[in-house]
């Protein structure tokens, strides 16, 4: 006996040794591990940019040289796999910008649409036009007025078409709308935010084609300048230049930042590319049945292309053949010189493994960020609002005075906060919960840190101070729906929620069941003995066997009722049957 106990012994040590590939398979089957949120190595990712900084050709090295004011170097990378493209924007190596575009993504935002109107409801004050998507887009009614003048713009030249009266008093007003456009009518609107949720795309009539270096506004006849070209000499230059360009009557065009500095034969040659556009656009609507897609952005190769200048980037790199001879292509449109910062990436090493844009990636997942000096930021999304809380981590521990360590802290925090929300595409209502910090300039500092960083931000923001709590509450545009919402999907098992119910709790709700199907079956038919079987997850069953076995019995032996459990693995682990074992009657 004790021989063949010792050769068991001695057995089960060489079968049970660490076997690599079932212990791999094992990992499989269980839930990927949660990666620790590390900080970024910004001084390693900036020593890598300067070294490929100083890679580039001698032309482009002596113009960087005479812009002095610019010290990062800032690259585009972009890559192109057969399902989706991604574009990352890094500035001093660190990911700034990331966007995704997959093949059954529907470039919706930007798109000009021939569309039908299907109802009118006074109580939005909104039109619902089919425009040939599965939910109908919506159009407020102060969308299909002329739009009021852009604060972010100043007017210098109204192009009204001849013998127009401005002042005619014939403007129509929301009032008018729902004779101007009945029920059934058609429309030609452009979708301004993308589908999200349950909710169709938002619409306007106010048109607008965005080129290299200009807007071009087919149905506004004002034309300005942006406001963020601030040099009065370089304003003074191009407001001459908006006046001297030749543009069809009761159309209009807002200089963009991009063209500050540039020729005039840029704008020309841009003008021109956007007309040619919207005669294609008034063609295709000419022949075109409501609904129809009239115009549609571009991907986002060319789209990153047509902007990168505005980024004022140094070098674009593609690890796509035809993408790269597309994107020269478009940019030998508007600069020949230009030509020369799209280079063809041609290593072994896929593109965003060799910038380390990978690790930096896989931080948009997590809900918990690194901070450097060991602080961290938790990210949670809800329907309502996003949730931001800054913990001060390992840091604590540090020596020094406490108020400077919580605003080092909260400084540290406010910067990376700010560039998760623009690569997660974060929108709608914000709230961050900072370390309280008891001095107001402190606060401010913080406040004034946020809204600088998020000024860089194309979506457009509003931020309110810092709260005595600790509190801010911002707001962002919200176009498109944000990165998590495109890269995953609710759990099937949980439905979203992120928890299933205890053992303990469903043991108690059968127990519950169980007393009241017994109290039915005896009040109905008296004292006749009853065979129930049960079927639940083997996890309940575990718990059912263990602490649960004494009450099952106590219920037997009340009820003068038999319990047979049996366990099914296909069963979600909040359900359950009960069943007569002799009929196969269920009781639900």
């Amino acid at each position: 006996m004790s021989d063949q106990s010792s050769s068991r012994r001695d057995g089960s040590t060489s079968s049970d040794a660490p076997d690599p590939a079932s212990r791999y398979d094992e990992e499989l089957a269980q839930p990927p591990a949660q990666r620790k949120a590390d900080a970024l190595d910004r001084k390693g990712l900036k020593k890598g940019s300067q070294d490929r900084a100083k890679q580039r050709p001698l032309l482009q090295k002596i113009v960087a040289a005479f812009q002095k004011q610019k010290t990062s170097f800032r690259e585009l990378i972009i890559n192109a796999e057969p399902l989706e493209k991604r574009v990352a924007l890094l500035v001093d190596g660190v990911l700034e910008k990331y966007e995704i575009e997959r093949e059954s993504d529907n470039r919706m935002v930007g798109g000009i649409y021939k569309g039908r109107i299907k109802n009118l409801d006074p109580g939005l004050k909104a039109a619902f036009v089919d425009i040939g998507y599965n939910k109908n887009a919506f159009l407020h009614y102060w969308d299909m007025l002329p739009a009021a003048a852009d604060s972010s713009v100043e007017i210098v030249r109204v192009n009204s078409k001849r013998g127009k009266n401005k002042k005619s008093g014939n403007e129509p007003t929301v009032k008018d709308i729902p004779k101007l456009y009945p029920a059934g009518s058609e429309i030609v609107i452009q979708v301004t935010k993308g589908p999200i949720g349950t909710k169709g795309p938002r619409t306007t009539t106010n048109l607008s084609l965005p080129g290299r270096y200009l807007v071009l506004m087919p149905y506004s006849d004002q034309c300005g300048i942006s406001r963020k070209i601030e040099d009065p000499k370089e304003r003074t230059r191009l407001k001459r230049l908006v006046n001297e360009l030749t543009i069809p009557e009761g159309m209009g065009v807002i200089v963009r930042t991009a063209g500050e500095g540039k020729k005039a034969r840029y704008f020309v040659r841009d003008l021109h590319l956007l007309l040619k556009t919207w005669a294609q656009i008034q063609a295709r609507e000419s022949s075109e049945r409501a609904p129809a897609c009239l115009y549609q952005e571009p991907d986002i190769v060319e789209r990153t292309v047509r902007d990168f200048l505005t980024e004022d980037v140094d070098r674009v790199l593609v690890d796509s053949t035809d993408d790269h001879a597309r994107a020269q292509a478009a940019v030998a449109q508007i600069s020949a010189r230009s030509k020369g910062k799209i280079a063809l990436y041609k290593d072994n090493i896929p593109i965003f493994e060799r910038f380390n844009i990978e690790r930096q990636i896989e931080q948009t997942a997590l809900r918990k960020v690194g901070l450097p000096s060991g602080g961290e930021i938790i990210i949670d999304e809800t329907e309502a609002l996003i949730a931001v809380d800054v913990n001060t981590g390992s840091h604590k521990n540090r020596g020094g005075d406490e108020k400077n360590v919580i605003y080092a802290v909260n400084l540290e925090a406010a910067t990376e906060i700010c560039r998760q929300i623009r690569l997660r595409n974060l929108g709608g209502l914000l709230v961050i919960d900072f370390i309280d910090m008891k001095e107001r300039r402190h606060r401010n500092a913080v406040y004034e840190r946020m809204q600088e960083l998020m000024s860089q931000d194309r979506a457009k923001t509003h931020i309110l101070p810092i709260s005595q709590l600790g509190i801010l509450q911002m707001t962002r545009q919200r176009q498109h729906e944000s990165l998590s919402s495109n890269l995953y999907t609710d759990c099937p098992y949980c439905r979203g929620r992120g928890s299933v119910k205890s053992a303990t709790t469903i043991s108690v709700e059968l127990q519950r069941k169980l007393s009241s199907v017994v109290r039915r079956l005896t009040g109905r038919n008296g004292s006749d003995d009853y065979a129930l079987r049960v079927l639940v997850h083997p996890t309940i069953l575990e718990r059912l066997r263990n602490e649960d076995a004494d009450l099952l019995v106590r219920m037997e032996r009340d009820f003068g009722v038999k319990l047979a459990f049996r366990a099914d693995l296909s069963y979600h682990v909040e359900n359950f049957k009960i069943i007569n074992a002799i009929t196969g009657e269920e009781y639900r």
